[in-house]
């Protein structure tokens, strides 16, 4: 992928090329909304459009509920159609476009209510993927993608310039950290569970830290520093900006002075602006993630064969040259890897920025569920305790492994232990049968700030020597319904508010204890103890073949949480964070 020259980039004496472009930008807009289609962007905004006689007879409607950047254009498309008559089988195209949050709709589809659109169009593939891995949702079909758009972060000129704009590059990590330890500097995100754009961007930077030792430590205490200046959306949070143009409002600590922003959201705030003084955009040189606008047909079994069809015929007009122009004009890429010098000047980009350096590779949904899971634990803090089954089945050998069950298992939890912040709460119980008198479990660390400290031991260096030191019980049982029902009681006895309350328990076999409540009675303990004012989630993960699925579900389902089955127990950190993510996910926000 090589690099495009801006207009004018090397014309000797000439003037700022970004101040031009951006000029320029304004009025080549401007003379399409004047031109284009006889004046359809200006109908757009009046609804000054009809239909001829045929076409109001026997017009077929599509409902599109469209992320509310990508609205203005689709909607400019549809009403260009519905001027030049377009039709599907003989009959016109009667196409709407309602502007609706990507993250709302996905979880209206995820609840698995009933559609009022036969269209779906959100910001990023990463909202269909949510919808289609829950079972109870409205089934939802992609049919393609109808454009793109890259995440950066976009600063405030004198930012920009401070740190070497546009000559020097970066990675994502040194972004974050620049805008994250200079206090001059403030660095603003959306939250990522609701914004594409602060998923994606975390996702990388989760990935990259991942790549160094002591990355996920790192990566942790960066989203924890980036969550400080996190808003709700997009729009919210381009309205985080200085008012001034220096970029400065000293003493103010709600503006920031650069923003984790898509391309097409840096070009609308530029060419919205009365002076050349828009948002400069760094192009990370590890690669941008692409906002990728995925046209999806929702409920498809419900939609009648013209609704199809029309849909289907909507969707490949948008790939036509007019319609393609559309999405230009409102910033958006058709052609991801080779922008027009045009655009990315609007957006504030110049080269040598990379900004033909975009990851056509979408992150893997592990990762995406890695990084949101970081992102709740970090951001809330948590508090979290682990019971993990000593019982002798866990020297077993893994399958293809010369290690044990309790061997992997060590090794998973130190790697979750990593991601955890000094903020966090975290303690240890195992269990067994009869390790304390009649007790199957026993406390080895009381559940405590990971950052406190007594004498020269701090509580993540106890937890580390007492992952460390987990070993099976000779001839020892699973006492787990007894073990889960008393952690459980402590989990809500000593709840902490204003955190991710959590308790996980890991368990490679099913219950063993003759002398236990039974599973029924544990269930209607769990269902009595919970509680929606302190509500604790309990996480339930069978490790290995000798367990059983249904039962961790319906014993962790009892409190609110969820329970999955693992192969094997190297799956452990991603299941406890998959789960992190579905907690957060269930609850109101």
């Amino acid at each position: 992928m090589g690099r495009h020259s801006l207009p004018d980039e090397h014309r000797a004496g000439s003037a700022d090329p970004r101040i031009r472009a951006r000029r320029r930008n304004v009025a080549v807009a401007t003379a399409l909304v004047l031109t284009v289609a006889g004046g359809t962007a200006v109908a757009v905004r009046g609804g000054l459009f009809s239909f001829d006689d045929s076409c109001q007879d026997d017009a077929v409607h599509i409902e599109v509920a469209a992320s509310p950047d990508i609205a203005p254009a689709l909607r400019a498309a549809a009403e260009d159609a519905r001027e030049k008559n377009i039709t599907s089988d003989g009959r016109c195209l009667d196409v709407s476009v309602v502007a609706r949050e990507s993250y709302k709709v996905a979880d209206a589809l995820r609840s698995g209510q009933k559609a009022d659109m036969q269209v779906w169009v959100p910001d990023s593939d990463v909202w269909v993927q949510r919808v289609a891995e829950t079972s109870t949702a409205t089934q939802v079909t992609s049919a393609g993608n109808v454009a793109s758009s890259p995440v950066g972060v976009a600063m405030v000129p004198s930012a920009a310039k401070a740190l070497g704009w546009p000559r020097k590059t970066y990675s994502w990590t040194d972004l974050v950290e620049a805008g994250t330890r200079d206090k001059k500097l403030r660095l603003g995100a959306a939250d990522p569970a609701r914004s594409s754009t602060g998923l994606l961007a975390l996702t990388r930077l989760n990935a990259a830290a991942s790549r160094v030792k002591g990355g996920d430590t790192r990566a942790a205490s960066l989203a924890k520093a980036l969550s400080r200046h996190t808003s709700d959306n997009d729009t919210q949070l381009l309205e985080t900006l200085p008012r001034d143009t220096s970029g400065t409002e000293q003493g103010n600590p709600r503006r920031n002075q650069a923003l984790i922003l898509s391309e097409q959201a840096a070009f609308d705030h530029n060419t919205a602006q009365d002076s050349a003084d828009g948002l400069d955009l760094f192009y990370p040189k590890d690669g941008a993630p692409l906002l990728d606008y995925p046209y999806t047909l929702v409920d498809e079994p419900r939609l009648s064969t013209d609704e199809s069809r029309a849909a289907l015929r909507f969707m490949t007009l948008l790939g036509e040259a007019a319609p393609r122009q559309f999405l230009r004009m409102f910033g958006f890429r058709t052609d991801a890897e080779s922008p027009s010098d045009t655009l990315v000047a609007g957006a504030g980009g110049s080269s040598p920025q990379p900004y033909a350096r975009v990851l056509a590779d979408p992150s893997s949904v592990e990762a995406l569920q890695e990084a949101l899971g970081m992102w709740t634990i970090t951001v809330e803090s948590a508090r979290i305790t682990t019971v993990v089954d000593a019982s002798d089945s866990m020297s077993e050998p893994v399958p293809g492994s010369d290690r044990s069950r309790m061997d992997v298992t060590k090794a998973s939890l130190l790697q979750a232990l990593a991601t955890f912040t000094p903020e966090d709460e975290i303690g240890l119980w195992k269990f067994s049968t009869k390790l304390d008198g009649d007790k199957d479990y026993r406390v080895l660390v009381p559940t405590r700030r990971l950052g406190d400290a007594k004498g020269t031991d701090s509580q993540r260096a106890k937890l580390s020597a007492a992952f460390k030191s987990l070993e099976p019980v000779p001839d020892g049982a699973t006492g787990l319904y007894d073990t889960t029902l008393a952690a459980y009681k402590a989990a809500i006895a000593s709840y902490a508010k204003g955190r991710f309350n959590a308790l996980v328990v890991l368990t490679d076999g099913v219950n063993q204890d003759p002398g236990s409540i039974s599973r029924s009675e544990l269930v209607a303990a769990l269902q009595k103890l919970a509680d929606p004012e302190h509500p604790v989630t309990l996480i339930a993960i069978a490790v290995g073949p000798d367990t059983d699925k249904r039962e961790v579900d319906q014993i962790a389902k009892a409190a609110g949480g969820s329970g999955q089955r693992i192969n094997e127990p190297s799956q452990i950190h991603s299941a406890m964070l998959k789960a992190i993510v579905a907690a957060g996910a269930a609850t109101p926000g």
